[in-house]
């Protein structure tokens, strides 16, 4: 099996040789490019391969542009950590995907897969790229707030939203600009309505949003004191057990 990787992690594109010449000894890599450039370059002169590792994020963009340039009729797995709307589309026409950071066990499963729908790949079918391309470039979460203040309703925008708390057994949201809000909704449910990749829920009451953190320090019984760009009603402390899954969310958006 002849393999193209097209990522611009150097450490992602030599673990992922390492795991595919331990799990397909009889596979070669062709070449390893890190831009939509270089691998259009390649993609145009060279023989197409049996399969493709694709980043989504490149250094000049989004790899789907590479469709718009060659005609790929290999399977391709997507090396993503987009949100679950363009998985499923990747998924709907059967190429898979591999969640960054991968392990061993999401390189042979994905391998597998290939194998499995090696007569589904012969037809050449690909997902449509147009439909991703604009899923893709889609806000991810919800983009505002209804709140009611003072006789009057409004809306807040998610982007301008600091963190979200709550007061009274009442979820309240506080902006940037250092207004508060009540809300109807419970914490949990906001939770699920916003980017995971944008807020982290810090502990049973506090919800923040990633640009209003200003610092992290080491605290008493190995929890972490989170700092915000602006106040807080009290301190704002991760547990141990949540620790090492807050830096895992800092790292990897």
């Amino acid at each position: 099996m002849n393999i193209i990787i097209i990522e611009d992690e150097f450490r992602a594109a030599k673990s992922l040789q390492n795991l595919l010449s331990e799990l397909k000894p009889d596979s070669k890599v062709l070449g390893v490019y890190d831009s939509i450039e270089s691998s259009v370059e390649a993609l145009s002169k060279g023989t197409m391969p049996d399969l493709i590792f694709m980043d989504i994020q490149l250094s000049d963009g989004l790899s789907f542009e590479i469709f718009k340039s060659v005609n790929i009729t290999c399977p391709v797995i997507f090396c993503t950590a987009f949100d679950q709307y363009m998985l499923d589309a990747f998924k709907s026409k059967g190429v898979d995907y591999v969640l960054k950071p991968f392990s061993r066990e999401d390189i042979a499963e994905a391998l597998k897969k290939i194998d499995d729908l090696k007569k589904f790949f012969q037809k050449n079918e690909l997902p449509d790229l147009s439909l991703l391309l604009q899923k893709i470039n889609q806000p991810v979460g919800k983009n505002s707030f209804l709140v009611f203040k003072n006789q009057k309703y409004t809306t807040v925008p998610t982007e301008e939203i600091a963190y979200f708390y709550i007061y009274n057994e009442i979820t309240h949201l506080v902006t940037f600009a250092k207004e508060q809000f009540p809300l109807t909704q419970p914490l949990g449910q906001i939770a699920e309505q916003v980017s995971d990749k944008q807020f982290f829920r810090l502990n049973r009451q506090y919800l923040v949003n990633f640009k209003a953190i200003k610092e992290m320090e080491h605290y008493f019984q190995r929890k972490i004191l989170v700092k915000l760009v602006i106040d807080t009603p009290e301190k704002l402390l991760i547990n141990k057990e949540k620790t090492h899954s807050f830096f895992t969310w800092l790292e990897n958006r």
